[in-house]
């Protein structure tokens, strides 16, 4: 059946897809124009908007007495914001909360929650007012500043924006989730938007890293500290999308006998304390941060939250670092000024953009109150002129007047005068007739005529209107200034100490020997103090000593398999020396089929030489095969079924290598290539069978080996003269005396 055809029953058939498309089209513009995201000019969203014209229609000037809350919210959404009751409510609250807004646009009376997240009362307990910042916001709209809208039922009219005579949208930042794309400005200093602004208006060209002369970056009406990074900064202004991690603010405070706490005395922006101190208690208790002993909140009217140390040795900013790392004590600000552009376009604006917008804007209202003004006073002289003819022909208007029928035409006739001005002379009441007037309406006239010759010259000039915008701007940075209580900073700079995670875990583990115990099927234990007689250890059946080796409890240990991965332990780890330990793979993630080849302990600054079973290998620094996870490193590569064979630190300038064939080769280490990463070279050459051995040695003092008996050998480089050659020959049978294992012995690191 076709769309044309309409049934009988009234039941017209639709194309689902199309119905859904044109709704969700109409649904999310909805939400992005009239609720999420706020307008570029006064920063404001239209429950905000509504809110503060509402207010100013029931006179809720600051020096005003305050109203019920409920009053406003009624006003609100009885007449401009057919939304929840609730939700017109929060937006007021959040609007008075002085630490949820930088500069508060509504002063409230009562219990207006607080930064322990802490609802607010009831609207029906709860009073307000606007404040000078929310006046300065509206101020003009009775001049015709901005364009007047119908209201939803069309029974009232309502201003499209606000002349916005405060940056708001900078100043108090705005947050929104709209279908599709979402908001995140956060405040900023209003003397800092100000000498921005001033400067744009001089120089319309200034870039944005100009403008970031005056603007040091967000300024949070919790304070905290931004971690500067100007780079990142200039980059997010520019593009209008980035980040800011704002940290708590905090200082070491000295207690009797060498004891201290650290004390919080700001927190980020958005943190809610209980929740925040909650947090903390919890990874205390959960063993998570091993430098914290305690902690308080000691907050009344302002933040104190007390940190207690487990001793006075530990370092305050490891255990600082430690809980930013971990908690809410250090948070990320996201930047993303998307913003209706004329109240319209909705788009992702640098900084520059949204203060010129915002200038136009104030350009526009100062062009249109002017002009409003000009016609006041037209009007105005009009009427003065009139009444200047009636005071020059008094007797004779009064006679028309008493005697003629239709004395507005006579009058008009009778002076040439204009239908207002006839008017007005009929309105005028009898004690205007008094003789002093006429002077007045003289004087009144001449700063009239003035005033209109002033307002025709700026609105003729567009240098005036932006010098006059210009002192605008200048006025509200001196009442809001940075020796004000308002206007001073609070969101300090400061930079993060670079200090590793490891570092705080080390600084808790007390330092101890321990024999670290690895048996041939990959099982571990970890033997208190340095052991050496290990012939009463017992093992799984089976199972038998693979190696050991002597550590502390602060050492790192790199554990290498067959597969040419590596993996790191902490050796504090370690199960104890009771039993026979617990397997690799329970600590981390060892393929199958992959055994272990060695254990030993991290050095830092050394050089690894790596050997798969087939002699290929290459030399990597230590550094390079730390791994940060349980699934380790893979850093030698080998295919099935080759496997890692040997693990060498690299003491000298050349290489000693057996196969499994019993020949010798010697080379400079210089041959093999060093890499962070891959298969490597080849090594040494064989028909059949693989590697046994290697090592490194220094050619001035020559290569040793120890036989069974616990005997050492040395040979010079001169000895050694018939094994040398060039990585990837094939070598010849050892000296004599060489071990018939075809092992170098136990090796030197």
């Amino acid at each position: 059946m076709g769309n044309d055809l309409i049934p009988p029953d009234g039941v017209e058939p639709i194309n689902l897809r199309e119905a859904l498309e044109e709704r969700y089209l109409s649904y999310a513009l909805s939400t992005i124009m009239h609720r999420a995201l706020p307008d570029v000019r006064d920063g404001l969203k239209p429950v905000h908007r509504r809110l503060l014209y509402a207010m100013r229609l029931l006179k809720l000037d600051p020096n005003a007495g305050f109203k019920k809350c409920a009053r406003v919210v009624g006003d609100v959404m009885g007449k401009y914001h057919p939304h929840g009751d609730q939700a017109i409510y929060d937006a007021l609250v959040r609007l008075a909360q002085d630490f949820a807004v930088r500069y508060p646009m509504v002063d409230g009376q009562g219990n207006f929650g607080n930064i322990d997240g802490d609802s607010a009362a009831a609207m029906r307990y709860t009073e307000a007012r606007l404040t000078d910042i929310a006046v300065r916001t509206l101020d003009g709209l009775d001049e015709d500043a901005v364009d007047f809208r119908e209201t939803y039922d069309g029974l009232d009219r309502e201003p499209v924006v606000l002349p916005g005579g405060f940056p708001n949208l900078l100043a108090n930042g705005a947050a929104g989730i709209a279908v599709g794309m979402a908001t995140s400005i956060p405040p900023h200093n209003i003397g800092e938007l100000c000498a921005a602004a001033q400067h744009l208006i001089k120089t319309p060209e200034a870039t944005t890293a100009d403008l970031l002369t005056h603007i040091q970056g967000p300024d949070f009406p919790t304070g905290g500290v931004l971690v500067k990074n100007d780079a990142a900064f200039l980059e997010a202004y520019e593009t209008g999308r980035g980040g800011f991690r704002v940290r708590a603010r905090w200082e070491r405070e000295e207690l009797a006998r060498g004891t201290w706490q650290v004390v919080v005395t700001e927190i980020p922006y958005q943190v809610q304390k209980s929740r925040l101190i909650e947090k903390i208690a919890e990874l205390l208790q959960a063993r998570k941060l091993p430098l914290l002993d305690d902690i308080r909140d000691e907050s009344a009217e302002d933040v104190r939250v007390v940190l207690v140390p487990r001793s006075k040795n530990v370092d305050p900013d490891l255990l600082m670092e430690s809980l930013f790392k971990l908690t809410d004590l250090e948070s990320r600000f996201s930047l993303n000024m998307n913003v209706l552009s004329h109240g319209k376009v909705p788009m992702v604006m640098g900084l520059k953009q949204v203060l010129r917008e915002w200038l136009d804007h104030r350009k526009d209202v100062l062009v249109r109150r002017s002009q409003h003004r000009l016609a006041q006073i037209e009007h105005r002289l009009e009427v003065l002129g009139g009444y200047l003819i009636a005071y020059l022909n008094l007797d004779e208007v009064i006679r028309i007047i008493r005697e003629e029928d239709d004395a507005k035409a006579s009058l008009i006739a009778a002076f040439e005068l204009s239908d207002v001005q006839a008017e007005a002379i009929l309105n005028m009441r009898l004690r205007a007739l008094r003789k002093l007037e006429e002077l007045e309406i003289r004087k009144e006239h001449d700063k009239l005529t003035k005033e209109r010759e002033d307002i025709l010259t700026l609105l003729g000039s567009e240098t005036r209107q932006w010098t006059r915008i210009g002192k605008q701007i200048g006025e509200l940075a001196k009442v809001y200034g940075p020796e004000t209580p308002l206007g001073k900073r609070r969101t300090g700079f400061g930079d993060a100490v670079d200090l590793d995670v490891s570092d705080i875990h080390q600084a808790m583990i007390e330092k101890e020997p321990i024999t670290v115990i690895v048996s041939e099927k990959g099982w571990v234990r970890a033997l208190k103090g340095h052991q050496s007689d290990l012939a009463s250890l017992s093992f799984k059946q089976g199972d038998k000593l693979k190696l050991s080796l002597f550590a502390e409890t602060t050492d790192k240990l790199l554990v290498y398999t067959t597969g040419g991965k590596f993996f790191t332990l902490q050796a504090d780890r370690l199960p104890g020396g009771r039993g026979h330990g617990e397997p690799f793979r329970l600590m981390v993630d060892i393929d199958e089929g992959h055994d272990v080849v060695d254990v030993f302990v991290a050095k830092g600054e050394r050089k690894l030489l790596l050997v798969s079973t087939e002699a290929r290998g290459f030399v990597v620094k230590e550094e390079d095969v730390i791994a940060n996870t349980r699934k380790g490193k893979q850093v030698l590569n080998v295919s099935t079924p080759a496997e890692a064979k040997l693990c060498v630190p690299v003491a000298g300038d050349h290489v000693a290598i057996i196969g499994e064939n019993r020949k010798l080769l010697v080379f400079p280490v210089a041959q093999i290539p060093e890499m962070a990463r891959g298969r490597g070279v080849r090594l040494q050459r064989y028909r059949d069978g693989g590697v046994s051995d290697a090592t490194t040695f220094d050619g001035a003092q020559g290569l040793t080996w120890v036989d069974s008996s616990g005997r050492s050998f040395t040979r010079s480089l001169e000895e050694l003269t018939d094994w040398r050659g060039d990585r990837a020959q094939a070598g010849r049978l050892p000296p004599s005396g060489f071990p018939r294992s075809n092992k170098f012995g136990r090796r030197p690191g």
